[in-house]
């Protein structure tokens, strides 16, 4: 069954642990989910483990770290994301020239991008981001999209998303009295437990068990004011459970509740103004022609085994991977989303969805229908440092086939 609107299932339905079918309704949405070890205080995530598949893809390499004074504090690599493209490439049609635009300086070039080689020496230190983030007038957002492009540190990824999703002012003149605003418009909220808060306490009670994750904040209530703010503030939003999902990297990665609040209903308004124009229905049909195209031996594959690719992908591209990937996945990724401008994140996804099924093609191969379903809907840690290259390999070389097979289109009218 296809539903009308994209991020949230119609009222009166329920949505299954994961989302069988391919749309849902009017909302806004956003947030994810994922692992990994601090080496004390903050927060312990581990995930649970997927020997089976363990060949499939390379483990994530971890790093240590130490917590936020009493907060719990992100998690994080920090490692490299999209370059800055050397050209752009001439569009055949309206759309291609618009999302192009939207990418900025990520945007594609003329040669097949190789960033993933110029991680050590690009790889963007705390100190780096800090000397940004303390400046006295003016934050320069623009270098912290670039150096975010290549992961944030767990330390400063928060304050850094507040800059990237433009809930921070660059200007630090009034940053002291929009902080305090910030905080009482949030305290103003109806946070009270609704119709829904029974069920929303189940998922988040799922959510940390799956997750295993500790720390000295109450995360339980974190997310349930968060989550009830944002629902009691729209009405005609009903309650899913991919909220706990979508909400989870901003409440890990962000220390101020009232900011966590703002950078999820952010995320859940990028989301809802994409899908108000192209519907779920339409977004996996684009992609299940970008997978037949690009991965043609995998997608024969899958009909093969009968795996419904559409069920994983719906979910996939409508609450941006925070169900599959685990939680420190999820956050890298979203480093390199939040550096592109003007929601231009939004037309890479699906090539990073692609890049992910192409990394796991040669293991994928190996399973039954059963077991592929098992790893779509829990990836195992994956490095996303080369799954984003790939991501905007992949996007360049489509755009690049569309503007060629447009090219041939006009010699053979112009020849008849």
């Amino acid at each position: 069954m296809l539903l009308s609107s994209p991020l949230r299932p119609a009222v009166g339905q329920q949505q299954p642990e994961h989302p069988p079918s391919v749309s849902h309704t009017n909302s806004t949405i956003s947030a994810t989910s994922s692992s990994s070890d601090s080496s004390s205080g903050g927060s312990n995530i581990h995930h649970s483990a997927h020997p089976q598949h363990a060949h499939i893809s390379p483990t994530l390499h971890r790093q240590h770290y130490h917590s936020h004074q009493h907060h719990h504090t992100p998690i994080s690599t920090t490692t490299t994301g999209p370059p800055p493209s050397s050209s752009s490439s001439t569009s055949s049609s309206a759309s291609s020239v618009s999302s192009s635009q939207n990418f900025g300086h990520y945007g594609h070039s003329h040669r097949r991008s190789n960033y993933y080689q110029q991680q050590d020496e690009s790889a963007i230190t705390v100190e780096e981001y800090e000397e940004l983030l303390n400046a006295e007038v003016w934050v320069e957002v623009p270098k912290l999209r670039e150096y975010a492009r290549h992961g944030i540190s767990r330390e400063v990824r928060g304050e850094v998303w507040l800059y990237l999703l433009e809930v921070q002012e660059a200007g630090r003149s009034k940053e002291v009295s929009t902080q305090k605003q910030r905080r009482q418009e949030f305290e103003q909220l109806d946070k009270e437990p609704n119709e829904s808060s029974k069920r929303v306490r189940g998922e988040i009670s799922r959510y940390l068990r799956k997750t295993q994750i500790a720390s000295s904040r109450d995360l339980p209530l974190l997310f349930e004011e968060v989550i009830s703010a944002y629902c009691n503030q729209n009405h005609q939003v009903e309650y899913y459970p991919a909220m706990v999902n979508l909400c989870a990297p901003f409440v890990y990665s962000i220390k101020r509740e009232w900011d966590a609040y703002l950078c999820f209903e952010k995320m859940i308004n990028m989301l809802d103004d994409h899908f108000n124009g192209e519907s779920i229905n339409e977004a996996v049909a684009k992609f299940m022609t970008l997978f037949h195209t690009c991965l043609p031996d995998l997608y024969s594959y899958f009909e093969e085994e009968e795996v419904d690719i559409k069920e994983w992908a719906a979910s996939a591209l409508q609450f941006v991977l925070s169900r599959e990937l685990p939680l420190e996945n999820t956050m890298r990724l979203w480093d390199t989303y939040f550096a592109i401008p003007n929601a231009g994140w939004i037309e890479l996804h699906p090539y990073a969805c692609l890049a992910i099924l192409k990394h796991l093609k040669e293991g994928f191969e190996d399973l039954e229908q059963s077991e592929i379903r098992t790893m779509l809907m829990r990836l195992p840690h994956l490095d996303l440092d080369r799954i984003i290259n790939e991501a905007f390999n992949l996007r360049h070389e489509i755009l690049e086939r569309q503007i060629s097979d447009a090219f041939e289109s006009i010699e053979e009218t112009v020849a008849a």
